[in-house]
Formats: structure tokens, sequence, C-alpha cells
């Protein structure tokens, strides 16, 4: 099976992305109608459950998918119906391995692609959004194993508990190296986080530069040399 087709469907990809971009639009407004919390949770649901497909070209890893999928959306919706039943650090960690996951295997179908498509393009994008999503749950995550880790310039009260989409907001800021100052990380783990975040942000747009174009130089260099071997032969006696 071709490099480009092995674990990967266009069409999936295409809609996760689409999903991707739907949810990330929405998360600022949830907030503001009676039910945003459920809102919240269905959007997140969406965008872990639309990674499988994208992912689930082969039978091997589409299970693997379902099988780690599945204790993140199962925590992430208890936690929701009854707060506190189980630790939400753990709902954190599964997302974090799940979403790593999704991105790794959309990474490795880029760096093993033999040239410039459609849908290495939209898992190109796709993984530069998955990151930001990894590090806003990890973010979540350091919230909740030391409590207070970022201060807030903007909105009192400055030391709240750091929801979804300012987790989000502030991945996204920090990952484009933006940092407009109103959310700041103030414990060393909070820093830490936010500085490999930046680090890697900086390299996967670079070496996702550097890929593309050099596809698409050798795609360049080798149609030349196909067109011109029927010609040669032709010509020769």
């Amino acid at each position: 099976m071709p490099p480009t087709r092995a674990g990967l469907l266009r069409l999936s990809v295409t809609q996760f992305l689409a999903a991707l971009v739907l949810v990330l639009v929405a998360m600022p407004f949830v907030e503001h109608f009676h039910a945003g919390d459920l809102i919240e949770t269905v959007l997140m649901t969406v965008v872990l459950l639309a990674a499988v497909p994208a992912v689930g070209g082969q039978r091997r890893t589409l299970l693997l998918a379902v099988v780690l999928v599945t204790p993140a959306v199962t925590i992430i919706w208890v936690d929701h119906v009854r707060p506190g039943q189980l630790p939400r650090p753990l709902a954190m960690v599964a997302a974090i391995g799940f979403v790593g996951f999704v991105a790794a295997h959309l990474l490795r179908f880029i760096l093993r692609a033999p040239q410039v498509t459609g849908e290495v393009l939209c898992a190109g994008v796709a993984v530069y959004l998955m990151l930001a999503i990894l590090w806003a749950f990890g973010y979540l995550l350091v919230e909740q194993v030391v409590p207070r880790s970022f201060v807030f310039t903007v909105e009192p009260p400055a030391r709240r508990p750091l929801t979804g989409f300012e987790a989000v907001y502030f991945s996204f800021g920090t990952m484009t190296t933006v940092g407009y100052g109103d959310i700041i990380p103030t414990s060393r783990l909070a820093r830490m986080v936010a500085m490999l975040e930046a680090t890697t942000g900086m390299f996967y747009v670079t070496l996702l530069i550097a890929r593309l174009v050099a596809l698409y130089s050798s795609n360049t260099v080798d149609a030349p040399s196909a067109a011109a071997t029927p010609h040669s032969q032709e010509t020769s006696p």
C-alpha cells in the first residue's frame, strides 16, 4: 500500500480538520450560554471522536485509536455529569495521551508522504491545531496539579482556575509566540510547559515548511526527467 494511503483517508482528514476549526471558532461563545459547560464538553467530544477515522485507515491503528479515545471521552463525560467522581487530572492525562497519538500519527504520515497533496496539507494544519489543543490539556493538568499556576492581569479575580477556552487561548498565544500578557504562568511547572510549547511550535513550523519544500522540489525535478524519457526513446535509433 502506498505511504500516502497508509493509515489515512483524505475525506476523514478533511472532516477532522473541519471539526477542529468548528470547535475553535465556537468555543469563545459557548460560555455565554446557560448550558455552556455541556456544549463545551460536546465540542471536545466531537474533536476526539472525529480524530478516530482520521488515523484509522488501517485496522490495527483504528483499534488502537478506539482504545485510547474511549477512556478519554468516558472520563470527560463522567467529570461533567458527576464532578469530583473521578480525579480531574485523570481526564487530562487520558486526553493528552490520545491527542498526542493522533498528532504523532498524522506527523508520521506527512514525513513519509512522497509528494505534496491536499491530504498532506490538511494533515499539516491539523497537526498544528492538535498540538495547541494538546498543550491546552497540559495547562489544565498543570492547574490541577499546582493550583493557581496562572495569573489574569485583565479580568478579576487575578488568581482563579483556568477554564477550557482560556487554556486553548493561552496555548495558541504561546505556540505562535504572540503572548498578549493577559494570562501569565507563575509556577515553575507552568513556565516550563509554556517554554516547551513555544519551542515545539517554532520547530514544527520550520520542519513542516522544509519538508513541503523538499517534496515539491523533488517532484519538480523528477517531472522533467520522466517527460524526457519517452522523447529520448523515440529519437534514438
